[in-house]
């Protein structure tokens, strides 16, 4: 499969479950608004997630799919499964133990996490109920990883990028259907959590066997490949836990503001997750199994020197859609907010302070996806260490802006020093590449990539004067702010466009072709 239809099949499908996400966050938004369930329900949601981006599409994802790659290339499936089955009897074996302590000892883990509810009976009592029942997702999406690093490396990328959608459709239904006959619409939430992650294992196993996938469970053996599969996991769990301890650190500090902080960010960590999903993950899914064959066919002398090709229109795809989602979220936060969210509990006061949060995001969304495409070359050629020295250091550079400016601005240093922090990572990640002499910018990157800034820029400044001119049609109904917000949607994709394609930075038969692959045609 190539690295377009690779892209577009799981960004097409990334962005259907961010869709759905944004129908439940809607809904989570009119319900729980930024109130202390709210709080205690989204920290509740992180636990879990640090866990499970820690172990499962963290430090073992992304040493699995290379291993399990060449092993596939040079040796054949049944020995590349016969890999997959011990990884996961490990996997079962650390993580059940795991699950039930945490469990048991979230009364002490939650004020480690939020020491801002201490004093706050309400959402301490809340934060610790619902982290005890989101905390089993850990396990269950543990297993869905290993199965979508399977499939992801036999180019079946399409079960394993839609499998979020059922994540939200579970919490879409228990928001409708459950919240109002349970205390809170935060139990609900909870309780939806843990089922989604059942629902996903499931639907990841009818796919793995559709594809031929069979993995039996067996007594966890210290084989060495499996050993090797530790030794590269090691990096990686640090790396990807420095990540994780900068949106754990945020939460820390966002817990000692006034109430309400936490819930801000989560609101503004949605919108800019959506390029960042639909880009970033989609080219760092593609890229890593594709990357990881070619460099071991380069390894064994049976294959050209496509890697470095591959990377750099990798790139070039990565600032060609993430340079006009991150001046657009930028220029135009608050109207934005406005038509996704202000309504019920999610008042214009609200809308303001997501807004500053967004905006300070926003600013490294480019770096965000930049990161990922950097990271996953290292990963592809079995490199998990150069990329965890270097979150170690930007993760320290986080920690210490966001002291310092959370003092100024509040929440909004929270949000500003996690963009700068992202802009260093991927300056260290382009030195240290260079220096190894595994990439350099081709001639076709460094012709096009200053022009997309160029349209990127004029677009910005488009929409921002747009959207002065329509503010009292952000101001009116439902109906005028909907079509306020597709005027400034038409007009910065019309001024983008134009121009990336006037100037040179893009031409119609990539933008074409990355169309058609979403839209699941053939050339």
């Amino acid at each position: 499969m190539s690295l377009v239809r690779a892209m577009a099949t799981v960004g097409g499908l990334t962005l259907v479950s961010r869709v759905a996400g944004f129908v439940r966050d809607i809904l989570t938004a009119g319900i729980l608004g930024a109130g202390p369930i709210a709080d205690a329900f989204f920290v509740a949601l992180k636990l879990p997630n640090l866990f499970r981006r820690l172990f499962a599409e963290g430090a073992f994802s992304v040493s699995f799919v290379p291993l399990y790659s060449a092993e596939l290339e040079t040796n054949g499936a049944r020995s590349a499964d016969r890999f997959a089955e011990n990884a996961l009897a490990w996997m079962i074996a650390v993580l059940v133990p795991l699950t039930v302590v945490a469990m048991a000892a979230m009364p002490w883990i939650v004020p480690v996490i939020a020491p801002g509810f201490a004093e706050d009976p309400v959402r301490y009592g809340a934060a610790v109920t619902f982290t005890r029942i989101t905390f089993p997702y850990l396990l269950l999406m543990a297993l869905v990883a290993l199965l979508g690093g399977v499939l992801n490396a036999r180019d079946r990328f399409a079960p394993f990028a839609s499998a979020p959608v059922l994540f939200n459709l579970t919490l879409i239904a228990a928001l409708l259907v459950v919240a109002p006959v349970l205390e809170t619409a935060g139990h609900a939430l909870s309780y939806a959590v843990a089922v989604s992650g059942g629902v996903q294992l499931v639907w990841m196993a009818y796919w793995a066997q559709r594809a031929g996938v069979r993995l039996h469970l067996r007594l966890p053996r210290p084989t060495p490949r499996f050993g090797l599969l530790l030794r590269k996991m090691g990096p990686g769990a640090l790396g990807a836990g420095v990540m994780q301890i900068n949106l754990f650190f945020d939460t820390l500090l966002a817990s000692l503001l006034p109430t309400g902080a936490i819930s801000y960010l989560y609101y503004a960590d949605r919108l800019y997750q959506l390029p960042l999903g639909v880009i970033g993950i989609a080219i760092g899914t593609a890229l890593l199994p594709l990357m990881s064959r070619q460099i071991a066919a380069e390894a064994a002398g049976t294959g050209p020197e496509a890697a470095l090709a591959t990377q750099n229109r990798a790139l070039e795809y990565g600032v060609l859609l993430a340079l006009p989602a991150g001046f657009a979220l930028m220029a135009v936060p608050g109207p934005i907010l406005t038509v996704l969210f202000e309504r019920g509990a999610f008042d214009a006061a609200t809308t303001v302070q997501t807004a500053a949060a967004l905006a300070a995001y926003a600013l490294g969304i480019p770096a965000y996806i930049l990161v990922k495409v950097l990271s996953t070359a290292f990963f592809a050629r079995q490199d998990t260490a150069t990329p965890v020295r270097i979150a170690i250091a930007c993760t320290l550079l986080n920690i210490a802006l966001s002291f310092a400016l959370i003092w100024v601005i509040a929440h909004m240093g929270i949000a500003l020093a996690t963009a700068v922090s992202a802009w260093v990572n991927v300056a260290l990640l382009v030195r240290a590449q260079i220096r190894q002499g595994t990439w350099r910018p081709d001639r076709r990157l460094r012709h096009r990539f200053p022009r997309l800034l160029v349209a990127a820029v004029a677009m910005g400044l488009a929409v921002t004067l747009l959207a002065r001119l329509l503010a009292p049609a952000f101001d009116g109904g439902l109906a005028l702010q909907v079509a306020g917000l597709a005027a400034l949607v038409a007009v910065g994709t019309a001024v983008y466009g134009g121009l990336a394609l006037a100037l040179g930075g893009a031409v119609a038969a990539d933008i074409k072709a990355l169309g058609r692959r979403a839209l699941g045609r053939r050339r």
